[in-house]
C-alpha cells in the first residue's frame, strides 16, 4: 500500500502494521547497533517478548544525552555506506552527528513528499525554500528532496534577505513558501515599504516550520493571527520535525493538528516518569524510527512537549494528530507560581509594536527560584513603554518579567552567533535546569 493511502486505514490496521515493523527494527538494532545491543544485554531485555506497542515500555528511553555521549555507538552501518551527514545541537555543548544511507535519504524524501501531499500541494506548484540548505542542516535537505520526489519545482533561496526573496518571487512566480512563519512578517514589511502588492502575488500557501501558528483548540496564535490578518489569501500549514526522527508531522487542509506518518515512526507521549499520557494531555514526544538504516532510534525523547488527538480527522485520515509544541521540557519555567514555556513569551513579544528584537534569559535568583529577564532592542526605551510591556504580559500570562533595553544590533549578534544555524532567543542560566 502506498504511504499516502496508509494514513486512511483504520487505526487497528495501522497498529498491526507498526507492531510488525517494530519487531523488524528491534531485531535490526540488536544485531547492528552497539548501543542497543549493550542496552538489551545489560537490562536483560528479551526483544522476542516485545510484541505490541504497549510492550515498548519494557525498553528504557533514549535521550539527547545518550546521543551526545555515545554518538557513534548508534551507528548501524559501516561508514562507506553513508552518503550524507547532518548535525543537531547537543544538550552538552557539542553537536550530535547523524549519518544517512541512500535508503535513509529516500525515506527522508518520502516523508516530505507526504508533507506536500497532506497540505494540498500540486505537482505544478513551485516552492520557494526560505530555510537554510547548508551547514549540515536536515530541514532544507528534506524540503528539497521531497519536492524532487513530489515532482514540483523549487527555488533554493535560503533564509533571510527579503529583497532577494521578492526578486525571485517576481522572476520565478513560486506558489508555496517553505519558511519560518515570523519571516513572513519581514516579507510583508519589505513589500509594504517598497510598493509590492504581495496579496496579489503568485504565492498562495506557506509550509511553516519552527514556530507555532495555532493553539490547542486550533485557533491562531497571536503570530498566526497577525500574518492571516495582513495576508488572508496565504494559507498557513504547520510542520513539526526533528533531525533525530528523520521525518515530520504535517498539517492538512483542515488545519486541526499535524498528521503523523505512521509507516515512518512510532510515536508515544510520555510524562516525567516516562509513562504514557492520555490524548489531550501534555506529553513529551517520544519516537521510535521505522525503516532507518544508518542510525535508528528506539523510544527517543525529543524534548518537545505537546498534546495529541486520536480521533479521525475531517480530511478522512485516521493517523493521530499533533497539537502545537507547548515548549521544550528542559525549557519549562516556574515563575511566581506560574508554569511557562518560552513560546508563550515569544508570542507576546513578537507582536508588540516598537520591539525590534529580543532575547529571553532565565536564571536562578537569590532564593533559588526561577527569574526571567527579557532584553529588548527598541528605539523606545521609556519607563512608560516598560510599563506597557509588563501590563501586556500580566494580561496574557498573569505575571510580568523584568525588562531591560539594549541596542538592537547587540541583541542581533547574541541571537545569531557565528556557529549557529538558527536564531537563538532563549538563554538558560539556571543552576539546576528542569
Amino acid at each position: 500500500m502506498k504511504s499516502e493511502e496508509f494514513q486512511y486505514c483504520p487505526q487497528d490496521e495501522i497498529k498491526l502494521f507498526q507492531e510488525k515493523k517494530l519487531e523488524e527494527v528491534l531485531n535490526y538494532v540488536n544485531e547492528n547497533s552497539p548501543y542497543y545491543k549493550e542496552l538489551f544485554c545489560e537490562r536483560h531485555i528479551d526483544i522476542a517478548k516485545i510484541k505490541s506497542l504497549e510492550d515498548l515500555q519494557q525498553i528504557p528511553v533514549t535521550t539527547k544525552e545518550h546521543l551526545q555521549v555515545r554518538n557513534t555507538d548508534f551507528m548501524c552501518v559501516p561508514t562507506n555506506r553513508i552518503l550524507d551527514y547532518v548535525t543537531t545541537s547537543g544538550t552538552l555543548g557539542n553537536p550530535v552527528s547523524f549519518a544517512l544511507t541512500k535508503s535513509d535519504l529516500e525515506r527522508l524524501a518520502l516523508s516530505e513528499y507526504l508533507s506536500y501531499e497532506i497540505c494540498g500541494c500540486k505537482r505544478d506548484d513551485i516552492l520557494q525554500l526560505m530555510v537554510t540548505n547548508d551547514r549540515c542542516f536536515m530541514a532544507g535537505l528534506a524540503s528539497l528532496m521531497g519536492s524532487f520526489r513530489y515532482g514540483s519545482g523549487i527555488t533554493r533561496v535560503g533564509n533571510g534577505i527579503p529583497e532577494l526573496q521578492w526578486n525571485i518571487i517576481r522572476q520565478i512566480h513560486p506558489t508555496v513558501l517553505v519558511c519560518v512563519p515570523s519571516f513572513i512578517l519581514k516579507l510583508i514589511e519589505f513589500a509594504e515599504s517598497h510598493g509590492i502588492d504581495y496579496r496579489n502575488s503568485t504565492l498562495r500557501s506557506a509550509v511553516c516550520v519552527g514556530e507555532s501558528l495555532r493553539t490547542n483548540d486550533h485557533s491562531y496564535t497571536i503570530l498566526g493571527e497577525k500574518i492571516h490578518s495582513l495576508w488572508p489569501e496565504l494559507s498557513l500549514y504547520s510542520n513539526y520535525a526533528s533531525t533525530e526522527m528523520q521525518s515530520s508531522f504535517m498539517e492538512c487542509e483542515k488545519q486541526c493538528g499535524a498528521h503523523h506518518k505512521p509507516d515512518l515512526t512510532i510515536v508515544e507521549f510520555l510524562d516525567e516518569d516516562d509513562q504514557p499520557v492520555k490524548a489531550g494531555e501534555p506529553g513529551e514526544i517520544t519516537i521510535t524510527t521505522l525503516g532507518v538504516e544508518g542510525m535508528p532510534l528506539i523510544r527517543f525523547k525529543t524534548g518537545d512537549v505537546a498534546i495529541h488527538f486520536n480521533e479521525p480527522c475531517a480530511c478522512g485520515r485516521n493517523s493521530l494528530r499533533l497539537g502545537p509544541i507547548i515548549g521544550r521540557k528542559g525549557q519549562m519555567i516556574k515563575y511566581k507560581g506560574t508554569t511557562l514555556y518560552p513560546s508563550s513569551l515569544y508570542d507576546i513579544l513578537d507582536n508588540i509594536p516598537g520591539v525590534e528584537n529580543y532575547i529571553v534569559e532565565v536564571y536562578t535568583n537569590k532564593i533559588g527560584t526561577d527569574s526571567i529577564r527579557i532584553r529588548i532592542g527598541s528605539p523606545n526605551t521609556s519607563e512608560f513603554f516598560i510599563k506597557q510591556i509588563k501590563d501586556l504580559f500580566r494580561s496574557k500570562i498573569r505575571v510580568a518579567p523584568d525588562i531591560a533595553f539594549e541596542p538592537a544590533e547587540l541583541i542581533a549578534k547574541k541571537q545569531m552567533p557565528p556557529t549557529s544555524r538558527k536564531l537563538i532567543k532563549f538563554f538558560d542560566y539556571r543552576e539546576d535546569k528542569i
